[in-house]
């Protein structure tokens, strides 16, 4: 059933947004199709910017303006986790911490990088989520998807995905350009060019991914998950609403040389040479700096947070605040993470 005028700000670990126009939760595909086939009817009669589709997932990588969304938001909730032809197969709505539990449970090794991390599996297949230098990418084996124009499933193995530094066929078409139809870039799993016929331009909607994992031994595998949910833990800024890390790291590459040897203490894999652009962001004496009730934490300078009361546009100025510091400091163009509607 597709509901309108539905408050956002309860769907962004932010607490920041306005309403969508028309907003539509589903819990399998039928309910996806049955939706799809809905809005179908309703959109022919709105404006064409009216008849936008914004997919959310668990909310924690999203900012929402303060004047919402003007189309529809398909809230996925799709949960379900089986053990199928020795692979792993997921609900793209299943939270990363309920996929672990599982994993714990069952004695499934491979997914140990993702203790603590925040948000649903079909957003980590999205932004090719990773840490501790682990990606979602190293275990996908299949993502399957239905493209909600012609209402059909599709199943990509790992390499149609086309996996690169925090994003993926999935979700960003000029990301995907700028990483691989422009020019080769070691940033992808492998080095094939993103063909312009792969790119979904937003279109499909993550159903399930199927993950290769190895068994291994319960208590190793849930010592490893904990270590990582402490680290974020002790060092991230979680007694405030946040949406994680704003900007990506930054590949070695793109750092000026001299940058690069002044830093060089703090170059780390992730999974490549990058720069934690909590290093620039701190040393731009950026830590507590605010607008309004958005805050760049002091805890963790790569995290902005909100106090109480902050606005979309508070936020949104606080980002550019920072790029406009780190760039003139260090020559540095920082890229946000987040996604922004």
């Amino acid at each position: 059933m597709i509901q309108n005028n539905f408050l956002l700000k309860n769907y962004s670990n932010f607490k920041i947004g306005g309403n969508a126009k028309y907003f539509l939760e589903i819990k399998s595909t039928e309910d996806l199709i049955h939706g799809l086939k809905l809005w179908k009817k309703i959109s022919e009669k709105l404006p064409k910017d009216e008849q936008k589709v914004f997919i959310l997932g668990g909310g924690t990588n999203l900012l929402v303006s303060d004047n919402g969304f003007d189309g529809l938001v398909i809230h996925n909730n799709i949960k379900f986790i089986e053990e199928k032809d020795g692979l792993v197969l997921v609900g793209a709505g299943v939270l990363i911490k309920d996929l672990l539990g599982f994993c714990i449970k069952n004695s499934w090794s491979g997914l140990e990088w993702a203790g603590g991390l925040p948000g649903t599996v079909g957003g980590a297949i999205r932004g090719n989520a990773g840490a501790f230098a682990g990606e979602i990418k190293d275990n996908t084996e299949e993502v399957i998807s239905l493209d909600f124009q012609n209402l059909r499933t599709k199943k990509r193995r790992n390499k149609q995905c086309y996996f690169g530094y925090r994003t993926s066929v999935f979700k960003n078409q000029g990301e995907l350009q700028r990483q691989g139809l422009e020019r080769p870039h070691h940033l992808l799993t492998r080095s094939d060019l993103v063909k312009r016929s792969d790119l979904v331009k937003d279109r499909e909607i993550i159903l399930a991914g199927a993950f290769k994992l190895i068994k291994g031994e319960k208590k190793k595998i849930e010592v490893e998950i904990e270590e990582k949910k402490s680290y974020r833990k002790n060092r991230h800024p979680l007694d405030y609403p946040n949406i994680g890390s704003i900007f990506k790291n930054i590949p070695l590459q793109n750092i000026p040389q001299k940058i690069a040897e002044e830093f060089k203490n703090s170059i780390k894999n992730d999974p490549f040479p990058v720069l934690p652009v909590a290093k620039l962001i701190a040393f731009s004496n950026l830590k507590g700096e605010r607008v309004g009730d958005a805050q760049v934490s002091e805890k963790h300078p790569n995290f902005i947070i909100n106090l109480g009361n902050a606005k979309s546009e508070d936020v949104k100025k606080l980002i550019m605040k920072v790029k406009k510091a780190v760039k003139e400091k260090f020559a540095v163009t920082l890229e946000e993470e987040i996604t922004i509607i």
